[in-house]
C-alpha cells in the first residue's frame, strides 16, 4: 500500500505556489482595493492634506515676513543706537570742552584777581613806606631840631626862646634838605 500511494503521488503533480508572484485573483482584488482606497483618499484626505500643506506654507511665509520685519526693525534700532551713541559722544566732548573753557576762565579770573590784590598790596605798601618815610623824616627833623637847640644852647650858653630856635632850625634843615 505504501507503494501505491507513492505511485499515486507521483502521478498527481501538485504545483507549489510561487512566494513572490501572487495569483491572478489576488492581483485583481488588490487592484480593486487600491482604486477604492485611492478614490477615498483623493476625495476625503487629499483636500485636507492640501489645506494642511497650504497652511504650513502660509505659516512659513508669515514667519519669514515676521523675521524680515524683525531684522529690519533690529537694523533700524541699531542705526538709532549708533546715532544716539554718536550724539552722546559729541555731547560729552562738548561738555568737556565747555568745562575746560570755564575752568580756564575761572583760572584767568583768579589770576587777574590775585594780580589786582598784589597790585593793591604793593600800592598800599608803597604808601605805607612813603608815610613811614615822612614820619621818620618828620621825627628826624624834630629830633635834629631838639638836638640843634640843645647844642646851640650849650654853645651860646644863653637861652633863646623856643619859637625863635625852632624857626631857625627848620629854616636850616630846609636849606640842607633842598641841597
Amino acid at each position: 500500500m505504501f507503494a501505491t500511494l507513492l505511485l499515486a503521488a507521483t502521478e498527481v503533480s501538485v504545483k507549489a505556489k510561487n512566494p513572490i508572484l501572487p495569483e491572478g485573483k489576488e492581483i485583481l482584488w488588490a487592484a480593486i482595493a487600491f482604486v477604492i482606497v485611492f478614490s477615498l483618499l483623493a476625495w476625503k484626505a487629499w483636500p485636507a492634506i492640501r489645506a494642511a500643506l497650504k497652511a504650513r506654507q502660509d505659516k512659513i511665509s508669515e514667519d519669514l515676513e515676521k523675521a524680515e520685519a524683525a531684522r529690519m526693525e533690529a537694523e533700524t534700532s541699531l542705526e538709532d543706537y549708533k546715532r544716539q551713541l554718536a550724539e552722546a559722544r559729541n555731547d560729552a566732548s562738548r561738555i568737556i570742552e565747555e568745562a575746560r573753557l570755564q575752568a580756564e576762565g575761572v583760572r584767568q579770573e583768579r589770576i587777574a584777581a590775585v594780580e589786582g590784590e598784589i597790585a593793591e598790596l604793593r600800592a598800599r605798601a608803597a604808601e605805607d613806606i612813603r608815610l613811614a618815610t615822612q614820619r621818620a623824616m618828620s621825627d628826624l627833623q624834630g629830633r635834629v631840631a631838639e638836638l640843634s637847640i640843645e647844642l646851640a644852647e650849650k654853645v651860646v650858653e644863653r637861652n633863646l626862646d623856643r619859637q625863635t630856635q625852632t624857626a631857625l632850625i627848620e629854616s636850616y634843615i630846609n636849606q640842607v634838605g633842598s641841597n
